[in-house]
């Protein structure tokens, strides 16, 4: 019974560590599409912001500032007692 109990063990042993082998290699789908700076936008879209044209780079940079001091700002978002 002790051959059989440990030839099983060795088995199962051996089937669990080439099971790591059949991983298949992770990465993301698409990547960066393109080399633009992000200032540069995609154009019209709904979710820009109103006012806001495609190349302003200035304006972006401000939009940014705003939104971090006004918007993701936990201190400005909170009301005093």
């Amino acid at each position: 019974m002790k051959p059989r109990l440990l030839t099983l063990g060795a088995l199962l042993g051996a089937v669990l560590a080439l099971s790591a082998c059949g991983e298949q290699p992770q990465q993301l789908g698409g990547g960066i599409k393109s080399d633009r700076p992000a200032h540069q936008g995609v154009g019209q879209s709904p979710y820009a912001q109103p006012g806001w044209q495609a190349g302003d780079a200035n304006a972006w940079s401000r939009q940014l500032r705003a939104r971090a001091q006004y918007g993701q700002n936990e201190y400005s978002r909170s009301t005093q007692p």
